[in-house]
């Protein structure tokens, strides 16, 4: 039998590269996981079979290193500033090792003058992987996470509220994809690039939800009765301050914010649900609340205790004594490219073409 071509995962130790590594090995890949350091999710992935590469995925040396011996990759750009760098040191490796199929991951919101730098670097990269020659390339797109919501689970748990700046309560603005399921398409375009290269997918969860639909789910995960709360640009900035995520850096919180605005104007509502997890990942999408349950069920902490109540009151105080960041000095201070006329996605002609219904319709239609 033939043996299946080697594939490496770039930031394999992330929300997507995990779950991408390990569904390759379950379906028999050879996979080379490129990390940036030997924790415990390295030797969870080792343990299942991968091949642990520890390296700088900005440095065009590592990267090289990192490509030997390997057929396909998939190019997952740190959570961080500087991803255009990333993604060219990936494009530069990527031409030198001839791959003969690449999986990018890039955003719902991709669009040529976006608001946000993030985003136009994602637009960039995108285009310029899509230059090498004897290289196809499918890209996956996916908008708001599920994983998004669930970082404020902690307050839900404990003081039943649910709180983001997300507009009102009950309109139904997004339908979140979990992690396993954006993977799920990164690894069918991997697996057979004779039908997905040249492709773009929207991977999303099952169903359009509304804030309010989320609060609910989020409840009976918990199993306890939580409540939305829309919130201030500016609390959110406070919160992720006194709070920050594990990738907080205040540029990311900075393109945060306006990815906000576009949740508010319903970007991510834009031909959502998609058929792409059923079509290409070949699973049915999950439930918000499965996704919120599996997360309970792995945090002990979050069920209901005194101590627990204690320790959310305490950061809810934090919040409220952290000054808010002021995301106009972040931009100036880190000297952001700008642009004379910045657009949001829906303000821009191509991102509406390819985001219309028809392209759905074409996509059933040509994947097998």
């Amino acid at each position: 039998m033939p043996l299946k071509p080697k594939i490496l995962v770039t930031s394999a130790g992330g929300k997507t590269g995990l779950p991408v590594t390990l569904q390759l090995l379950e379906k028999g890949f050879p996979v080379r996981a490129l990390l940036r350091r030997r924790d415990g999710r390295a030797e969870m992935l080792e343990r299942a079979g991968a091949e642990i590469f520890v390296g700088n995925q900005y440095a065009l040396s590592d990267m090289r290193t990192a490509m030997e011996g390997v057929n396909r990759a998939y190019q997952c750009a740190p959570t961080a500033p500087n991803g255009l760098h990333f993604n060219a040191v990936f494009t530069v490796a990527a031409n030198e090792a001839k791959l003969e199929h690449v999986v990018t991951l890039g955003q719902w919101l991709t669009s040529v003058d976006h608001p946000s730098l993030f985003t136009r670097e994602v637009y960039l990269s995108d285009a310029m992987v899509r230059l090498l020659g004897s290289t196809s390339v499918t890209s996956v797109n996916p908008g708001w996470f599920a994983d998004n919501y669930l970082m404020v689970i902690d307050m839900a748990a404990h003081l039943g509220v649910f709180t983001m700046p997300l507009g009102e309560g009950g309109k139904k603005k997004n339908a979140a994809p979990s992690n396993e399921d954006i993977a799920s398409v990164v690894v069918g375009s991997l697996a057979d690039p004779e039908t997905h290269a040249g492709k773009s997918y929207r991977p999303t969860g099952p169903a359009l939800l509304s804030p309010d639909e989320i609060a609910l789910a989020m409840g009976k995960a918990l199993g306890r009765r939580v409540t939305y709360k829309n919130i201030s640009e500016k609390m959110m900035t406070k919160a992720l301050r006194a709070l920050p995520p594990s990738n907080y850096s205040e540029a990311a919180v900075s393109q945060l914010a306006i990815y906000a605005e576009e949740y508010r104007r319903g970007s991510f509502a834009v031909n959502a649900p998609t058929n792409d997890v059923q079509l290409v990942g070949g699973r049915d999408p999950e439930q918000f609340e499965s996704i919120a349950r599996r997360l309970v069920a792995s945090r002990p902490e979050l069920r209901r205790s005194v101590s627990g109540t204690a320790r959310a009151m305490a950061g809810f105080l934090k919040i409220a004594l952290t000054p808010a960041l002021d995301l106009n000095r972040i931009q100036s201070a880190r000297d952001y490219v700008q642009i004379a006329t910045p657009r949001f996605s829906q303000d821009t002609p191509e991102w509406l073409q390819t985001h219309a219904a028809q392209q759905k319709i074409a996509n059933q239609a040509r994947v097998a």
